[in-house]
């Protein structure tokens, strides 16, 4: 179903969306019970990269959903994630000992398996059963695309996404960005937003735009011809052309993985106020390179954002989103915004995120989700088409960044 409206440049008339205080509630909160929370738990996210566990550091403490978890593979391999505080008296079970049969709580010596059954409980009596009446909380884990993905919701559980990559495409790099210090929502629009990249980040413009700004107000956004936003199975496209013939499309395999040519951008709701970001670089080319090493950089901006004066910096793209999401405030007071016709694409996000939100509350699945393992994803084929023609004229495919975070991706 195609809902996108041109938006062409002598049309940018205002527009309102209203968001009340209680809706903005509704779409930014993310702890367990809570309506977008529940929305999230039908889907996979991924926790960690996979060559982050090992036998000299076994466990990792991971936060998502508002939920505190420990990520641990055992001594025969096998991953797990369990929550953090054990069921005995609360101590953090990232400091246990990992075993062949699973991890021991360092207090007391609790041991659990991947699936949360307690095991033992040493300091009991002897003859005692008192092990087979616990049971910690537990989550299936999977390896795919060089990361470890955690599943949060009901039974059964579904499909992991494809991301709409072909098959036959290596993994060549993982980028981890963490303490994104925002609501995952402020996050998810930036991305959406096809009106902010010539105005924010005007002074890299020349990479997309030729020539130079007409003044610092409009940057380039007067190269833009057109910017659509429409709703396919998978999420939602955006399609923006220049007036130099060039242009770009990009999809939102809803809710949360961005697919742009041979790069997918993954954000994932640590809690109410913080976003992780994934970005999995492949490999499209049929060269035979499946056993080399997949790269993995660790990003940490937040910590470089602030200058020695004090404020922000604003002279790379990556600071510049940054300093944006940030400045809204930990969750943005939406019910204070005044939309106009160029955030469509944001009111279309909201309008999809309410409505899959809607649906988990009358116990559907949201889109996208698949619950049958024999399943194709939704359309897969579609979302690959759709992208890979993302840089049309004037835009060829980009090779993975041997140094992303020089370059600032979305």
């Amino acid at each position: 179903m195609h809902r996108g409206v041109a938006l062409d440049r002598p049309n940018l008339s205002g527009v309102t969306v209203a968001i009340t205080k209680d809706v903005n509630e509704r779409l930014t909160r993310y702890g367990p019970g809570t309506p977008a929370g529940e929305m999230f738990r039908r889907y996979w996210h991924p926790v960690a990269v996979m060559t982050e566990l090992s036998d000299e550091a076994p466990t990792k403490l991971v936060r998502i959903l508002g939920e505190d978890l420990v990520l641990f593979r055992d001594k025969i391999r096998r991953v797990g994630l369990l929550a953090d505080h054990c069921a005995h008296r609360g101590a953090s079970l990232l400091y246990g000992r990992v075993e062949e049969r699973g991890i021991s709580c360092a207090y007391h010596g609790w041991l659990y398996d991947t699936d949360g059954n307690c095991l033992e409980t040493p300091a009991e009596p002897a003859d005692s059963h008192f092990c087979l009446t616990v049971k910690q909380k537990a989550y299936p884990v999977r390896a795919h695309f060089g990361l470890y993905w955690a599943y949060l919701g009901p039974s059964p559980v579904p499909a992991l996404p494809g991301c709409g990559v072909l098959p036959t495409w290596r993994v060549t790099g993982i980028e981890e960005q963490i303490d994104i210090q925002a609501n995952w929502l402020q996050v998810i629009e930036n991305n959406v937003d096809g009106t902010h990249f010539p105005i924010l980040h005007q002074e890299s413009g020349a990479m997309r735009y030729p020539g130079k700004p007409a003044n610092t107000t409009r940057g380039f956004i007067d190269q833009f011809v057109s910017l659509e936003y429409w709703e396919e199975p998978f999420g939602i496209m955006r399609r923006q052309v220049y007036a130099s013939g060039g242009g770009e499309e990009d999809a939102l395999m809803f809710p949360n993985i961005k697919r742009r040519t041979e790069e997918v951008s993954i954000k994932v709701p640590v809690d109410d106020t913080h976003t992780k970001k994934y970005v999995i670089f492949f490999d499209p080319s049929t060269k035979s390179t499946q056993d080399l090493p997949i790269e993995h950089w660790l990003r940490q901006d937040h910590a470089e954002l602030v200058g020695p004066d004090g404020r922000n910096r604003m002279d790379e793209i990556r600071f510049q989103d940054l300093t944006v999401m940030h400045t809204q405030g930990a969750i943005s007071e939406r019910e204070n915004w005044r939309l106009g016709a160029s955030d469509r694409g944001i009111a279309l996000l909201h309008e999809v995120l309410l409505r899959e939100i809607d649906k988990v509350e009358r116990g559907l699945d949201p889109i996208g989700v698949i619950r049958y393992p024999e399943a194709s994803p939704v359309d897969e084929g579609a979302a690959i088409r759709l992208v890979m023609r993302a840089h049309f004229k004037g835009h060829g495919i980009r090779v993975y960044p041997k140094d992303p975070a020089a370059v600032g991706s979305h």
